[in-house]
């Protein structure tokens, strides 16, 4: 069979489906894999000459498998992991080295530092907790550098870095174009979806592009009525437990308030909707130099949960008591100047982001665990007859704005020396700034009338007696500042025509600085009075005795303040470095190794220095760190990239090991909730594996395409202090599955004129893995059963016959096991059928064809788990059209 042009085009991108596209070649008797250019080490290289591992979804392939959002498109990178509760409220994870990040509650106040960075084109916009979920439109492709990039791409690459790349206007002249779609969801609401384009030439030396899309994704988690005693909240028997010892021997004596939720009742309530624009401008200033402004807006306005009650029954009911959204708002202005000086290519970029989260959440469940659960719900002041419990209904508010500024200057020697050098300079300065407002008691209880009144007299706290005068009972007040400078190289040395050496290095300074005031502690005035050090400052904040106390645990190693100056700034400066050598057996065949180093910064605590609560057991005596330590990683990778079968199959691997020193987590331990969220070193970890992926043009009509990861990770030491609360040495890490894979294949036949006819399918697994880094698992399912009545049904694997970290037995008076939740094994598939010539496209698509309902996450901030799961089966029509 004679291909025609259009044929061979469209076989050779797809052959590199989800991980190259091709430019289009001329006709000939059977198509050929191509490969494109990626920038991944900040100079243009063919990705299958370039010594790391790199995996790149093109544009086209993100067409055809009809993805647009980060968490779709992650089902076909097998070494990355998209964990959070929903749109805009995620965090990326790459070959397994994840952890417990802070609920998005206050991820805004006391998150941990991202692990993986998040690029746009040459921007980082990586934030902890809420990355910015970038709807993908009219991208160029998506660049996904596996294990440490920090030489390069600096703090947050610790395990890897991910960078969408957009089209950029062109000078060639006119073209435009549009897509849209309308899709059914089963048991859901319809969603529908528009993105447009134009690039248009103005002069020889301007061109501009425009890019705008809305994209509305109808719900399908119910809200349900609740009905106490069915599954539903019946109340919190724990908190009516610890009323009184009347009411222990009599529970009837103080009724249980079930929250109601009557007028909340809806199908379908989980909605999202994607919108914006991007404005390109492109001027060639010379024959050496060019400009490109581009300017990104991006609103994604979310309501309703994307988790579902597994104690309540089928997999799309929820129960909540409060109207939730989430509003999520972006403007991304960017620039680029390139040019040549002598024997130099100079790039510089740089950024302003300007960023606004406005958020309402459903905070009921905060009563049901803790030591003040109490106090929350009801009050047990007095004589029985006087104790009262009343509706648990709560929520919380928050109120973000994000500014963030970057430069970047660098500079490349020309390629066609056996000597090579890439340096530069890297400037990042972050401002985030949140109000939270959270009603955690009934302000009717005397305990928080009586706060009210003291909030009322506080300055810079409901002081004008606004609206939320009367409901909120505790306020976050921060404003966190991370500023950053880093210097950066990497040399590259051919030792022969086919031994290439390269060794690359970073040295960079972070000052990290939280002011601000939670209701209960200033937390500028703590942090200054630890960097200060001395008596008269510590005294002077905390009092004489405590600050005999803190000086003790200074002196002893207990509290470390080291990296505090007396403005209560935080300042930490280190080098990393990356070695690597290659070698080019022939043409089709690479061989490589590297060693690399990753960080995350230092996070300061709100509470730092807070004597436990509880001081029993792995308590006794401990107090919350000032701030968790850089941890790093070190990493280890031999790899082969091979292009064979004249060019037909192509067929890449890496083995890697990596070393985690000191790794960050977040803890929220339920017999310590006066500690709020803090940061805390878990211990150390070791990560084994192996990534692969393969194309091959299996005939003139069939492509093939795939890729794996293997991970085995463990625990390999556990702090003392987190010893029988975090899982035990030899454990695994959380959210990546030890066996993950996609298998792609694209079907292609010629109709009459000159149409060509095409049958895409798809299908993905995920296997087993274990939520956070904490045991806690067996608390909340006995928090579970006491408030719903039921359990979850859900898996846990039992890790130690002891859970430290609580000091009460269960309901049955057992004492508690330590364990996690299980996030079952999953497979996705989806099929697409349609035809398509030189301008246009149509499609029929069935997503998630079996309707599967996989357990994406394990939301478990409120002290029961809730389900985060994907879209149910949906079937849909797509139809493009270009013009040129």
């Amino acid at each position: 069979m004679k291909l025609t042009k259009l044929h061979c085009a469209v076989l050779t991108a797809f052959a590199t489906s989800g991980y190259a596209s091709a430019e289009e070649i001329e006709p000939q008797d059977k198509a050929k894999i191509e490969v494109i250019n990626v920038t991944a080490t900040k100079r243009t290289e063919s990705i299958q000459d370039v010594p790391v591992t790199v995996t790149a979804i093109s544009g086209e392939s993100l067409e055809k498998l009809g993805v647009a959002s980060f968490d779709e498109y992650v089902e076909f990178l097998p070494n990355v992991v998209f964990q959070g509760t929903g749109p805009g409220q995620n965090e990326i994870y790459i070959r397994g080295a994840a952890t417990t990040q802070t609920s998005i509650a206050v991820s805004s106040v006391q998150a941990l530092q991202p692990s993986v960075a998040f690029y746009l084109d040459e921007q980082p916009v990586s934030m902890q907790g809420r990355n910015l979920d970038i709807y993908a439109t009219d991208v160029e492709r998506v660049e996904v550098l596996p294990g440490p990039q920090g030489t390069l791409f600096g703090a947050s690459s610790q395990s890897g870095t991910v960078r969408l790349i957009t089209k950029k206007p062109s000078h060639d002249g006119f073209e435009a174009g549009f897509d849209t779609s309308f899709r059914s969801t089963k048991g859901g609401d319809i969603s529908n979806s528009v993105e447009a384009y134009f690039n248009m030439s103005l002069r020889d030396d301007l061109a501009v592009r425009v890019v705008a899309f809305n994209d509305f994704q109808g719900g399908w988690i119910d809200n349900i009525l609740n009905v106490p005693g069915e599954g539903g909240y019946i109340g919190s028997a724990e908190v009516i437990s610890r009323i009184s010892n009347d009411a222990l021997t009599n529970p009837g004596s103080v009724p249980v308030i079930s929250p109601k939720n009557d007028t909340l009742v809806e199908d379908n309530t989980n909605t999202a909707n994607y919108a914006g624009t991007r404005i390109g401008l492109s001027y060639l200033i010379n024959d050496d130099w060019d400009l490109l402004v581009q300017h990104t807006q991006q609103s994604l306005d979310t309501e309703g949960v994307f988790a579902y009650d597994p104690n309540l029954e089928g997999e799309s009911s929820t129960n909540r008591f409060v109207p939730e959204n989430n509003n999520d708002d972006f403007g991304l202005t960017t620039w680029t100047l390139e040019g040549r000086l002598e024997h130099l290519d100079l790039v510089y970029t740089g950024g302003y982001l300007d960023r606004e989260i406005n958020s309402t959440i459903d905070y009921t469940g905060y009563t049901n665990g803790g030591s003040f659960a109490a106090y929350y719900a009801c009050n047990y002041a007095g004589a029985p007859e006087t104790q009262i419990c009343v509706d648990p209904t709560k929520f919380y508010k928050e109120e973000t704005d994000t500014s963030r500024v970057t430069h970047e200057l660098r500079f490349n020697t020309t390629g066609d020396n056996d000597w090579r050098v890439t340096a530069g300079v890297f400037y990042d300065s972050q401002e985030v700034s949140t109000v939270g407002l959270f009603q955690l008691g009934n302000t009717d209880l005397p305990y928080f009338t009586d706060l009210q009144k003291e909030l009322k007299g506080t300055d810079g706290i409901n002081s004008d007696g606004g609206p939320f005068s009367s409901e909120i009972s505790f306020v976050n007040d921060i404003t966190h500042t991370i500023d950053q400078i880093a210097f950066f190289g990497q040399f590259e040395y051919d030792i022969s025509d086919t031994v290439t050496a390269s060794f690359g290095a970073r040295w960079y300074e972070i000052e990290d600085k939280f002011k601000g005031a939670t209701t209960t502690v200033d937390v500028s005035g703590r942090l200054q009075a630890y960097g200060d050090g001395s008596d008269a400052a510590l005294t002077e904040f905390f009092g004489a005795a405590e600050a005999e106390a803190i000086q003790a645990a200074i002196a002893n190693g207990q509290l470390d303040t080291s990296l505090l100056d007396s403005d209560g700034t935080l300042t930490v400066d280190d080098t990393i470095i990356k070695a690597s050598v290659d070698w080019k057996v022939n043409k089709d065949v690479l061989l490589f190794a590297s060693y690399s180093e990753g960080f995350r910064p230092p996070v300061t605590n709100r509470v730092g220095g807070g004597l436990a609560k509880n001081q029993q057991g792995a308590f006794d005596g401990f107090r919350i760190p000032v701030y968790s330590t850089t941890d790093s990683l070190d990493n280890f990778e031999v790899g082969f990239k091979s292009t064979l079968l004249d060019q037909n199959l192509r067929l890449n691997a890496t083995a890697y090991y990596s070393d985690i020193s000191d790794l960050q987590t977040s803890r929220f331990d339920p017999t310590n909730i006066s500690f709020l969220v803090f940061t805390d070193n878990v211990g150390d970890a070791e990560i084994r594996g192996i990534d692969g992926d393969f194309s091959y043009v299996a005939t003139d009509n069939l492509v093939l395409s795939g890729a794996f990861s293997l991970i085995d990770s463990e625990l390999t030491s556990v702090n003392p202090e987190l010893d029988g609360i975090a899982p035990p040495v030899g454990s695994q890490l959380p959210y990546s599955a030890e066996l993950s894979g996609n298998l792609q294949a694209q079907y292609y036949f010629e109709l009459d004129g000159d149409l060509t006819g095409f049958v895409n399918g798809s299908v993905s697994y995920t296997g087993d893995r274990y939520t956070g880094m904490t045991m806690d698992a067996y608390v909340l399912e006995d928090a579970t059963n006491l408030v719903y009545g039921t359990g979850s049904g859900l898996d846990i694997k039992r890790e130690a016959d002891l859970f430290t970290g609580v000091n009460y037995t269960d309901s049955n008076g057992n004492a508690f096991a330590g364990g996690r939740y299980v996030q079952d094994s999953y497979v996705l598939a989806n099929i697409a059928i349609g035809v398509t010539n030189d301008a246009w496209k149509a499609e029929f698509f069935i997503n998630n064809i079996t309707d599967e309902s996989a357990i994406l996450y394990v939301d478990t901030q409120q002290f029961t788990p809730k389900v985060v799961t994907n879209r149910p089966m949906t079937v849909g029509f797509r139809f493009s059209y270009d013009f040129y």
